[in-house]
């Protein structure tokens, strides 16, 4: 048994098909096939039920897949633990939310260059559900995400801020009552496969209001345009750390009851380099509070 072997195996359970799992360790699909009849001999167990048209992972296979990811992060790990290097001078892989692309996260790695400029960062942006799933399979070292209604096993949930839902109009719309502006004006939905869109679901269904939907957007600048165009109003979160060029909106909170999504850092229970993903949260931090202060500070 092999680390190569190990990490065929991880790369045919998070691929699904052999074929799929070949183009991610860089082999043939009769390859990746020999090496796992391989790694059934190495083990004297059967890590797939071939009888199905695409061979599926046995549960002694998940298993074997679960403690494969630890050795091979150990295995990563081991000349970076033993020179001390708490991976400060490597590359970081972050996820983030489309709504954190224009404020929080360039200003948080941003603070983060500025404390370790030997840090290389790599960005990759998603919804909440697609950015933990890439957790789970170790493809990010941590996600700034939106808490869902259950974590995954063996993923962290680190909260940076509350961010309350809010109703956004043209600046040209008359009225200052969001619940009336809501029924009687076309509704820009967020995406609801997000997180935030199913809250926002969730509240108008509480609320037994009735919206007539004009779209669905992922993009929170899409939405925002689309709302400063004056062709409907739509529900966002309230940002912690806003983009410097925002459009001019009508901004009115939902009230009392508002809802609000819990803005954090997730990564994995098991993290072979803390110390990196701690300084990460507390450049997210850092942002968060330069940009509190900076609200304070300005003129009414």
């Amino acid at each position: 048994m092999t680390i190569r072997l190990l990490r065929t195996l991880v790369a045919v359970a998070d691929a699904k098909t052999f074929s799929a799992a070949a183009d991610v360790v860089h082999v043939t699909h009769a390859a990746v096939s020999q090496q796992m009849r391989t790694l059934e001999a190495d083990l004297g167990v059967a890590l797939f039920n071939r009888a199905t048209r695409t061979p599926e992972l046995t549960p002694v296979a998940h298993e074997v897949v679960r403690k494969a990811r630890k050795l091979i992060a150990d295995y990563d790990n081991l000349v970076p633990s033993i020179l001390d290097d708490d991976g400060l001078d490597g590359v970081v892989t972050l996820g983030a939310l489309p709504t954190s692309l224009t404020g929080l996260t360039p200003q948080a790695m941003a603070v983060l260059k500025s404390r370790f400029p030997d840090i290389g960062l790599r960005i990759r942006p998603g919804l909440t559900g697609a950015l933990l799933s890439d957790l789970e399979r170790g493809n990010l070292d941590a996600a700034i995400v939106t808490k869902p209604h259950l974590m995954p096993m063996g993923i962290r949930f680190r909260e940076l801020a509350r961010e309350p839902l809010q109703l956004i109009a043209a600046k040209e719309v008359t009225g200052d009552d969001p619940i009336k502006l809501l029924t009687t004006r076309p509704f820009i939905r967020f995406n609801r496969n997000a997180v935030v869109g199913t809250l926002i679901d969730n509240w108008i269904l509480a609320k037994r209001l009735r919206v007539v939907e004009a779209m669905e957007l992922d993009s929170p600048d899409a939405i925002a345009s689309m709302v400063h165009a004056n062709l409907g109003v739509s529900i966002v979160p309230d940002l912690a750390v806003k983009a410097h060029d925002t459009l001019p909106l009508k901004k009115l909170a939902l009230g009392p009851d508002a809802p609000y999504r819990a803005l954090g850092l997730a990564h994995r229970v098991d993290q072979v380099k803390p110390r990196v993903i701690d300084e990460v949260f507390n450049a997210l931090q850092t942002a968060i509070e330069q940009a509190q202060a900076s609200q304070q500070d300005s003129p009414e």
